[in-house]
């Protein structure tokens, strides 16, 4: 029998194809399912993860992330072993946290949460809202690699956030694909177009919560991890003049 054939009959691998189903992929692009590792991403199961100090729930996760925040606003970042980390997840990985944030180069998630390499899943757009490969990505992260923890991060002063609210307000026009961005970000800054407050401020917040809510009810694979306990799916503004990240409620 081939390798494909092989992988067919593999439940795992049925995993893989359920996953591209749910991330929205078409038809066609079912026959990728068989690239996809057959095993968890970290390894055969019977062996132990790259990253065994990565291996949480998302309560630990959590407060994890934020530790690693704490430090990096008090500049006592630790020392990271690439050296060894690089070998170590040479045949695979298990990120303890993803993290949708913005392409800002400003937010780098990586070092916001003092963090190394295999600690994060980094998705990145302008806006940090989602995108249909956004969210197939971070649907990804929880279905194959088993990341505990989504967060998905906003910050002040975002350009693209600002955007929605000049299209909003002014009906400000933008050059090329950058109209569509700022209008993807309008229905937030309207939730709160009639706010007290900085209406920049509380449209970024408003962002990041409606970000957070279609990641809970635009896809039923994350539902599903929420509903059992496995994933939680939170809300952060990175402040740049601190750079500590404060929750959302």
């Amino acid at each position: 029998m081939c390798k494909v054939c092989e992988s067919s009959s593999n439940p795992t691998f049925n995993q893989r194809r359920n996953f591209l189903r749910l991330a929205g992929v078409g038809a066609g692009a079912l026959m990728l399912a068989s690239a996809l590792p057959t095993q968890p991403a970290h390894a055969a199961s019977d062996s132990p993860p790259p990253k065994p100090q990565n291996a949480l729930d998302p309560r630990q996760a959590l407060a994890h992330l934020m530790a690693g925040n704490a430090r990096y606003a008090d500049g006592v970042t630790r020392r990271h072993d690439f050296l060894t980390e690089r070998e170590a997840l040479v045949g695979g990985q298990n990120p303890y946290a993803a993290v949708l944030g913005c392409a800002d180069s400003r937010i780098a998630p990586e070092y916001a949460f003092d963090t190394a390499r295999g600690d994060l899943f980094a998705v990145r757009v302008a806006g940090n809202f989602l995108t249909v490969d956004g969210l197939a990505s971070l649907e990804y992260a929880v279905a194959v690699l088993g990341t505990p923890l989504i967060m998905v991060l906003g910050h002040d002063r975002c350009g693209a956030v600002s955007a929605g609210v000049k299209a909003l307000k002014d009906g400000a026009k933008f050059p090329g694909q950058i109209q569509g961005l700022a209008d993807a970000i309008k229905p937030s800054v309207k939730k709160v177009a009639k706010q007290p407050g900085d209406l920049l401020d509380n449209a970024i917040a408003q962002n990041v919560k409606d970000t957070v809510a279609r990641l809970k009810s635009e896809s039923s694979l994350l539902a599903d991890a929420v509903a059992n306990g496995k994933l939680d799916i939170i809300g952060g503004i990175y402040r740049l003049d601190s750079g500590k990240v404060e929750l959302v409620a």
